[in-house]
């Protein structure tokens, strides 16, 4: 269990892992902690977008829409490795998934089938949406699958966390499948090569 760091300190933990950081307007009081807590923090969640272009993924992600309004997560990481911040606090991200899936997460132990949508994560996970289409043929540059796991590191360092804090969608809620195109076994394995 742990509080969220600052946003000085998330941005200062990123650059110090070597991501190449955006800041996005008032990325630092935009949140949606009017509706309720954000924390204790427990791991880092990554998504893919559904998206193609930048500009527009970044807008989207901080912005929200029609129903789901933003921030959809703390940072955005594009194609080129770069990641904007769009907002800090809680964030429409993560939504409702499996308090079994978050009891291993704290535990840093072997994920189990995340079958039940009953635990908010928006207020548990630190979240990294990936600009990426999400139909498994859209390709995943080295330079985005590096920053993924540079910004992953870099929140997990912090916290004194393991690659094991880290988790997908999918791996959250049900139904979900992102991110789609590489495995987060494969992206742990990367994260845990940058802790040692």
């Amino acid at each position: 269990m742990a509080s969220p760091m600052s946003a000085g300190d998330f941005l200062a933990a990123l650059t110090n892992e070597g991501v190449r950081v955006t800041q996005v307007g008032d990325w630092r009081e935009h949140n949606r902690n009017h509706k309720g807590p954000w924390g204790p923090v427990h791991g880092v969640m990554i998504h893919h977008t559904v998206t193609s272009g930048t500009e527009e993924t970044v807008a989207i992600c901080r912005d929200g829409f029609e129903g789901l309004p933003g921030p959809l997560c703390h940072g955005v990481i594009a194609k080129d490795g770069g990641v904007h911040l769009v907002g800090y606090g809680r964030a429409n991200h993560a939504g409702l998934g499996d308090d079994d899936v978050l009891r291993a997460v704290i535990a840093e132990r072997a994920l189990p089938p995340d079958n039940e949508a009953n635990t908010d994560g928006n207020r548990a996970f630190y979240g990294f949406e990936c600009e990426n289409l999400g139909d498994g043929e859209d390709p995943w540059p080295e330079a985005q699958l590096d920053a993924i796991a540079r910004a992953a590191a870099a929140v997990c360092r912090h916290h004194g966390w393991t690659e094991r804090s880290v988790i997908g969608h999918l791996e959250w809620q049900p139904g979900k499948v992102d991110p789609r195109g590489f495995t987060m076994a494969a992206m742990r394995e990367r994260i845990h090569e940058r802790l040692k």
